[in-house]
């Protein structure tokens, strides 16, 4: 078979293009089929959509060569604390609290704007001459023994070693490859906005657990920080479409004082939660990264780090088989992908799924048992460092070379 390309990767999101980074710096032809129109979320101000980078992301980021450009944009998080509370109530006296300076690296990660993120991922790959193809989609794979055509949306086909579905949830290309899903609906919703406050938040971040679901309030640059606030579907609903006063009003006591008023910085936006599970994460010429593998609820903000692992693992598996002469496409080769990465993977989400089913409700025991279990954590130092380092990305075993800061 001819080859166009060595890989193509369907979806622009995030992952997408820092995959193509990854390999094309390793000598690989990738081409990046995108939905989105060239523009998209490119040219786009301030909207309070942000990610929680762990220490080991921010790392793959600067080993791609984007993390000069980024760090003026990004709030390093220096503590983290997670504490129980109820509407109005105020916090548990019992939390758990995460100090950055308790590690070596003296900081737990960073908060960065979507904005800043995509927009240098996308001209990281146009300056590295990267093929970017927006406003298409992938409508048709057909694997064979040599490789993979791929049918774009525009009548085009492209020929590669491997296609890689990096196209969310819904992935066609996992579709396609007759991969089924596992999983459930949680009957939530996540409301995410910005808030401007009046006091610092001293690069904390917090977790809120309440009977609706959890609240995470996250320190973005100045006297601003973004919001997810899960709640039942219902209720986020008619939360949603407050007027703002309306909305503060209901948010204020969810969000407590501790930061002074409060005032949206933006619009809102708010999507439904799930666990969705792909059966597998490769089949013939096929290899999943991102929420085409796995979506996981927004409690511990680990969606984009999980995605990044997959990317860094995913990279370095293709790397090491193209210098050892193997067809990068084949199923021993995706098969060490899919070891190192769906064990891991598959344990983060099923314990934020047990963790979102622990703590949203309003049972007084359970409250009781889950205040004391946050509780013997905090007090137990060695205890608490280990969480923080694996919170941070630090403690993945083995670590791919990207997430360790070391070129492939």
């Amino acid at each position: 078979m001819d080859m166009d390309h060595d890989i193509v990767v369907a979806g622009g999101g995030l992952n997408g293009p820092a995959l193509a980074l990854a390999l094309q710096g390793c000598g690989m032809r990738v081409a990046v089929v995108d939905a989105r129109p060239a523009d998209a979320r490119g040219t786009a101000g301030f909207d309070g959509r942000a990610y929680a980078l762990a220490l080991a992301s921010q790392r793959l980021l600067a080993t791609l060569g984007l993390w000069s450009e980024l760090a003026g944009s990004a709030q390093p998080i220096l503590k983290v604390q997670a504490v129980q509370g109820a509407p109005g109530e105020g916090a548990d006296p019992f939390g758990l609290h995460f100090d950055g300076a308790e590690i070596e690296e003296g900081r737990l990660g960073y908060m960065l704007e979507d904005r800043h993120l995509y927009r240098a991922l996308v001209g990281a790959m146009r300056d590295r001459g990267i093929a970017h193809l927006p406003g298409l989609m992938v409508t048709g794979q057909d694997p064979g023994p040599a490789g993979v055509t791929v049918a774009l949306s525009d009548g085009r086909a492209l020929r590669a070693r491997l296609l890689v579905g990096a196209d969310g949830r819904q992935s066609g290309v996992a579709a396609r490859a007759g991969i089924r899903r596992l999983g459930h609906d949680y009957g939530q919703l996540a409301l995410v906005a910005a808030v401007d406050h009046d006091l610092p938040h001293q690069g904390t971040a917090h977790q809120l657990f309440m009977p609706g679901g959890p609240l995470a309030i996250l320190p973005l640059p100045g006297n601003r920080s973004s919001i997810v606030w899960s709640e039942r579907k219902a209720a986020a609903q008619a939360i949603l479409a407050l007027p703002e006063d309306a909305f503060l009003e209901v948010l204020r006591p969810r969000f407590g004082d501790f930061l002074g008023d409060i005032r949206l910085a933006g619009p809102r936006f708010s999507y439904p939660l799930s666990l969705s599970l792909a059966e597998t994460y490769v089949a013939p010429r096929v290899a999943l990264v991102g929420d085409a593998a796995h979506g996981v609820h927004p409690i511990a903000g680990q969606g984009l780090n999980l995605g990044l692992r997959d990317v860094a693992a995913l990279a370095e598996v293709l790397t090491l088989a193209r210098r050892r002469g193997e067809d990068i496409g084949t199923d021993p080769v995706l098969a060490r992908y899919q070891a190192w990465r769906r064990p891991d993977a598959t344990l983060l989400a099923l314990g934020m799924d047990g963790v979102n089913a622990l703590f949203s409700n309003a049972d007084p025991l359970l409250r009781a048992a889950r205040g004391l279990g946050l509780g013997v954590v905090d007090s137990l130092p060695p205890l608490r460092r280990r969480f923080m380092r694996q919170a941070a990305g630090l403690s993945l075993q083995p670590m791919p070379r990207l997430l360790a800061g070391r070129p492939l």
